[in-house]
Order: C-alpha cells, then structure tokens, then sequence
C-alpha cells in the first residue's frame, strides 16, 4: 500500500502523512461454473495467479442455484427473501420494480462511490437488465441486454445502445477492463465488477478455442445417471429414467465446451493480472473470482442445469489474492456469496454495515483453519420453481397442467424444472459436522437431508431417518433462516 507525504516550509517544516490508500477490488463473476465437476482445472491463469497466489475456500456456496436471484444477491448482500428476486424472469423481480425501487440505489456500488471510490461494470448484470439508463452507482458501465451471450448482442455502454455480431463478449469485456485499469492514473481507489458469460448455455467458445480438450468428457461421478427411487430425490428428480448412451455423447460435447468457453475467461485473468502489475496496483487490489451458482452434468439422471439442492449446483469457486493473504491457503470455513458484499465493505475500511444478510469473512482470510469445537455456521439456499403453461413443450410427454419447464427432445424430456420445485436448505457446518437439510413446498412436503462427511455424493436421503427431535430443530432452523432479515440471518439457529 502506498503512503504519501506532504510538507510545507513556512520558516519551518510541517510534514504530514496522507491517509493510506484505500485498497482495490477486482470481482470476477462467471456464469454456471461448477466446482464440484473440476470447473477450474482448464483455468490455468487462475490455478497460478489466483489460486497459488491466494487463498481458495473450498466450501463456498451460492444463496440460489440461479443466475437473477444470486447475482442480486451478490450485489446487495441479502438473501432472495429480503431482495425479492425469485428467479429470473420479471415477475420474479429479476430486474423489476421491487429491486429497482429499494434495493439497487442502496447496493454495494452506491455505497462504495459515496466512500470515495471510481466503480467499474462489465458483462451480465441482471438477466432481465434491458434499459439505456445506467444503474445507480456505476461511474462507468458496460451492461449486456438480457441473459447471457457471446456474439449477436446489445450493451449498453454508459448509457448508450451498441449493437455487436462478431466480437466475442468475453474479449470485448477484457478489453474495457483493460482500458479502464491503464486509465488508472489518481489516487482514487476503484471497484471492478466484470461478468462474463462463460460457461453459461449454449457454451460458445472463442474459434481460437473451439479445438481445445478433445478427449475430455463429463466426470462419471458415483451419481452420475442414477435415477432416484420416490423417497431418495423429490419428485421432479425422481420421475428421470436414465439417460440413454446417445445423449451421453452430447453430455460430453457440452461438457468441452463448457472448459473451451471458460480459456477466454483465463485469459482475461492474465491480463488483469499483468495490467495492475504495470500500474503498480497489483499489491493493493483484491481479486475476488466466483460464480453466480454450479453446474449438474448428468448425476441423478438429470442432463444438464442448475436449480436442485445438490452439491454439484450449489458449491461455486471462490478464490481471493490480495493485500495481506499469504500465497497457496486453502480454507474449509463454510462462506456464501452473501458475505461477498460486508466482505468488501470491511476490507474497504470505513463503511457503515446496512441491511446485509451475510458476514465479513476476513476473519476468515487472515485465519484460514477456524474449524474447531467451538465452530458452528449455518448457509442458506433457496430457490423457486419456475414452472408454467407458458413453459409447455408439445414435443415431450406431459401436458400444461404439470407445470413443467425446461423440457426438451435434445435432453431426452427430462424437465430442469417446476412450478412446484420451489425448497428451502440449511447447509451446517460445525466440528465434524458437514451437513444439508432441505425442506421442499410441495403436495408432499418431501425432506432431503445428505450428511456430507460420510455421503459426499448424496446417495443416501436421511431426510425420514433422522431422530425426531433433531428433525425439528433443524426444521425450525430453516424456518428462521427464511425470514430473518439483517443480524439475524448471521446467527446460527440450532
């Protein structure tokens, strides 16, 4: 960090020392990118620049398997049933009136400009995010229209319309970070927020990259297209008949490109990377790299998606370089993308906490090994069915009143979702303690419960298993979790 001093010769020397420059942050957002399935083995950059170079927290999870309610999540610190964005469309406030109104003028951008600092945007902002205006708080932005895409897009850059068709989103958003870094010349702090669209569907790479991993395919996980018996999975997961080998095939296609995507990602990283270095900041910034929620690739019989309660999509990369984190640190405190924001505002110094649901895990940075006996922290994760008549195919066996959605012939009709897929888990995490409790709104109140230390694949429902009691604290834990707002979100309930 840097210190300047000013002196003044008056007949004498008064010489006085500024106030430390507040630190940097870089936040990298990719969209869908798993963990669990060795989502960050192709990214090379990030393996050496970030990862060895920092800390990387192995149980990190999304607060919503889903891309609208996670990232405003990511951007106001709160839990879905506090933000109010469900899902992604406009009726569950992805982008709608509620967010616009009272949450996004008080997100994290807002308050770091007010505490002095130049912000930065880039990428995917809210998957219904279609307006010339620019978002409060952003003093330069770069917003892509809509959901995720690599070429034949909108942005809207600084609130006017461009129109792109053949320049790859990720290398147009590399480059307006690049710009923005090496424009850098005050003494003012920044926050950078880039998200690009990789590996979201349909997985596009770079044509430089479409060659890339040949021989790779989706892992063959111990729960890799098993279907799950009536008590085992809910039902949406349970009615899946396997996956026949001729759709194993497209699997594992989708699964390459999901890695090629993600090298123009990679290079990106690099390319900060050099760039601080040049302009002598790399010392001072925090480089935070996420995503919004994982990735299911076959297990449970389900092709490919995110929206259920299984490791596969709840567990995201969450890998921090910056001042004072020593170099190769790996953590197993349990955080959630809902601290990511009291995080930043504690490391920023100075900045009142508001209504964030999450905690600051610098404790956790500086002191990696916390699991002790003393330990205890509870996450929550949500989602919502989606499901409607809108969302009938004709093409696959089922008709409107199920209320299914995400069917298609080229997944063999196995349906991503439902109106009725809507759950509530408690993730808990205590000395030799690695467990999930889920509680689903549906006709049948189904239970899933997974103690990950000895299940890591969650095979095994211990949902009607469990004694009673312990049944019902962790039910009335869940209950508390989906309704506190603030303090009592960050205090564990059992």
């Amino acid at each position: 960090m840097k210190w300047l001093i000013y002196c003044l010769i008056y007949g004498f020397v008064v010489c006085s020392e500024a106030e430390e420059k507040k630190p940097n942050f870089i936040l990298i957002v990719t969209d869908d990118q798993d963990v669990v399935l060795n989502g960050l083995v192709p990214m090379k950059n990030v393996q050496n620049l970030l990862v060895k170079q920092g800390i990387t927290f192995q149980n990190a999870f999304t607060s919503s398997p889903l891309c609208c309610p996670s990232r405003a999540t990511i951007l106001s610190g709160m839990y879905a049933h506090n933000h109010k964005t469900t899902n992604n469309s406009k009726s569950g406030n992805c982008y709608g009136y509620h967010w616009r109104k009272y949450i996004e003028p008080n997100a994290l951008p807002v308050q770091l400009q007010s505490n002095g600092y130049e912000t930065f945007f880039a990428g995917k902002y809210l998957n219904e995010f279609n307006s010339d205006k620019v978002p409060p708080g952003w003093d330069h932005f770069y917003g892509l229209f809509g959901n995720s895409k690599y070429y034949n897009y909108r942005m809207n850059e600084n609130g006017q319309t461009k129109n792109y068709t053949n320049k790859y989103l990720t290398d147009l958003l590399d480059e307006r970070l690049i710009d923005f870094l090496k424009g850098q010349h005050t003494s003012k702090p920044f926050f950078a927020y880039v998200a690009p669209p990789a590996p979201h569907q349909p997985f596009t790479p770079a044509d430089r990259h479409k060659d890339a991993f040949p021989d790779v395919k989706a892992p063959r996980t111990p729960n890799f297209n098993i279907p799950s018996g009536n008590l085992d999975k809910h039902w949406l997961v349970s009615f899946s008949t396997k996956i026949p080998d001729s759709l194993l095939t497209t699997m594992d296609m989708y699964y390459r490109m999901r890695w090629q995507s993600l090298l123009a990602v990679d290079e990106m990283i690099g390319n900060l990377v050099k760039t601080l270095k040049s302009i002598d900041e790399l010392d001072n910034t925090y480089i935070l790299f996420t995503s919004d929620n994982g990735y299911h690739i076959g297990q449970f019989a389900q092709p490919w998606d995110k929206r259920q309660p299984y490791e596969t999509d709840i567990r995201v990369p969450f890998v921090i370089r910056g001042p004072n984190i020593g170099a190769k640190q790996i953590s197993e405190a349990p955080v959630s993308l809902v601290d990511l924001v009291p995080t930043v505002k504690d490391l920023a110094g100075g900045m009142k906490y508001g209504n964030e649901d999450g905690i600051s895990i610098r404790k956790f940075m500086e002191s990696p090994n916390v699991i002790d006996k003393s330990f205890h922290r509870q996450l929550l994760i949500q989602y919502w069915g989606e499901g409607n008549f809108k969302m009938y195919e004709p093409k696959c066996p089922f008709t409107k009143e199920d209320e299914l959605a995400g069917c298609s012939k080229e997944a063999g009709c196995h349906c991503e979702d439902s109106r009725n897929n809507t759950y509530a888990c408690v993730r808990h995490f205590a000395y030799r303690t690695n467990r999930i409790y889920c509680e689903f709104k549906d006709n049948e109140q189904f239970v899933e419960a997974y103690d990950l230390a000895s299940d890591q694949y969650q095979l095994t429902n211990l949902g009607y298993e469990m004694l009673p009691i312990e049944r019902a604290m962790y039910s009335l834990s869940l209950h508390n979790m989906s309704k506190c707002e603030g303090v009592s979100c960050q205090i564990s309930n059992f």
